[in-house]
């Protein structure tokens, strides 16, 4: 059965079209290092992107952590992503891990990714080595660099705001407009160190040599992309995103200064910026050498997106960033599954069970947690085969606790079916319970038609530069 697009992603599409359509055959302007305005406009217009340049990380932590990705990446740990883009399966080009806080996950693109824990206090995590555990380590030490890099970003920009004469050129008065920007409520520290508080890192690897096919960014000109065009999602709202950037070797540097080439140099990694869905404003292609740091401050993941363009030499990138949790722990889904089958009245030895309650809303919830653990939680894990056993086997443990609960939930859906067919019961009170739940088992239907289909042999594996995290 094909999916039906959601309205966002209509609307995204339609914003595209619109956008390809007005360029025609024309591209519009962008600016390099080389050119004269360039950080005039990075102040104006991207004044929440933050670049810091590889001194500002200690030299003791850039070997840690170039060897630390050199360590998982040996040990095959880094995958490339089976994501859903409009109804499609496309495989990834960037190979990905995640890394973060114990039972935490992360979702894009209709993928949920599960951590590979890093060993916060209280942690109980056992790694498949002793080289896995120390990379996690040193993910985990680079993070709280980039956390305090964060802290002091903000408190800069928030400076800057305040003196807001000082926002702008010397030659560009005060009332100049700032479009593009968004609004500005300079946060108080607390809430500073909370949208600073990454509790994941999203690891990047890709070698543009081994990728047959990258597709050309489409309204700037500005060449392969490796990570098309997106906003970041699954965040707190206005929390910051870190990207700590390593190539393999910059190439020969001479070009960049070279006044013959036109835009980019393309052997060199780049970040893209632009305004979204504006024409007007040029776009930014910044370049990214070893050791480089950007953050993306308050709203600017909202009013703007990036790409990442390809350059010639494999690139490493750590992303660390404050995932919005709020549905996505282990210990929220566990107190979902444990909530619904509190409707238990009775369980049968052979597993079938009579419940407490037949009330419309307590048969929804439970078929809706039914559905969340099933297609949140262990179709997403078990789909993605046994990748994370490269690294520890954490999960294990609770993905056979959820089954088991899972198994349970088909227990209490047979039983709440046997209630809406018995004879005798009032036809209202049987109407009432087919009802509440029909919405449920009709999606769990459609979605169960749709995981057969994307779990066949026939899957759509094309569209390198899909992938819409940085």
């Amino acid at each position: 059965m094909k999916r039906t697009p959601t309205t966002e992603e209509r609307e995204r599409e339609a914003k595209k079209r619109r956008l390809l359509e007005e360029l025609e055959d024309t591209w519009l302007p962008y600016l390099t290092p080389k050119d004269d305005e360039f950080y005039q406009q990075w102040q104006l217009k991207y004044p929440k992107l933050i670049l810091r340049e590889a001194g500002r990380v200690p030299e003791a932590l850039h070997e840690e952590v170039r060897a630390a990705f050199r360590s998982l990446h040996a040990r095959g740990c880094l995958f490339r992503d089976l994501v859903r883009v409009q109804g499609k399966d496309v495989l990834t080009p960037v190979s990905r891990l995640l890394i973060g806080n114990p039972g935490c996950t992360y979702k894009y693109l209709n993928t949920r990714l599960f951590t590979v824990p890093w060993p916060v206090t209280g942690s109980d995590a056992k790694y498949r080595e002793a080289e896995i555990a120390a990379a996690c380590q040193t993910f985990l030490k680079l993070n709280g660099h980039l956390q305090a890099e964060t802290v002091q970003a903000w408190e800069q920009l928030a400076a800057r705001e305040r003196a807001d004469v000082d926002a702008v050129p010397v030659c560009i008065g005060p009332d100049f407009p700032r479009v593009g920007l968004g609004a500005f409520d300079a946060p108080d520290e607390a809430d500073i160190r909370n949208r600073s508080a990454y509790n994941v890192t999203l690891l990047n690897f890709m070698d543009p040599q081994k990728m047959p096919y990258l597709k050309e960014e489409p309204y700037f000109g500005m060449g392969k992309m490796a990570v098309s065009w997106h906003h970041d999602e699954n965040l707190v709202e206005r929390s910051a995103v870190a990207v700590y950037s390593h190539s393999f070797a910059d190439p020969e540097e001479e070009s960049e200064d070279d006044p013959q080439l036109e835009g980019r140099d393309p052997d060199i990694w780049h970040v893209g910026f632009k305004i979204s869905w504006d024409i007007e404003t040029p776009g930014l292609a910044i370049p990214l050498h070893q050791g480089d740091c950007y953050f993306m401050l308050d709203d600017l993941n909202a009013t703007h997106q990036h790409c990442v363009l390809a350059g010639l030499p494999p690139r490493f990138s750590s992303t660390h960033r404050v995932a919005e949790c709020s549905t996505g722990t282990l210990d929220y889904i566990l107190q979902r599954c444990h909530a619904a089958l509190q409707n238990i009245l009775h369980e049968a030895d052979n597993g079938d069970v009579s419940l407490k309650s037949l009330e419309p809303a307590v048969l929804k919830q439970g078929e809706e947690v039914h559905n969340e653990v099933e297609f949140e939680w262990l179709r997403q894990f078990w789909f993605q085969g046994n990748r994370y056993k490269k690294c520890t086997d954490w999960w294990l443990g609770p993905m056979a606790q959820l089954e088991e609960l899972w198994r349970k939930m088909e227990f209490m859906t047979n039983a709440v079916l046997r209630e809406a067919r018995r004879e005798g019961a009032p036809t209202e009170q049987r109407q009432e319970i087919a009802a509440a739940v029909l919405a449920s088992l009709a999606t769990r239907q459609n979605l169960r038609q749709e995981w057969r289909t994307r779990s066949g042999p026939s899957r759509n594996k094309g569209g390198a530069g899909a992938g819409g995290v940085c």
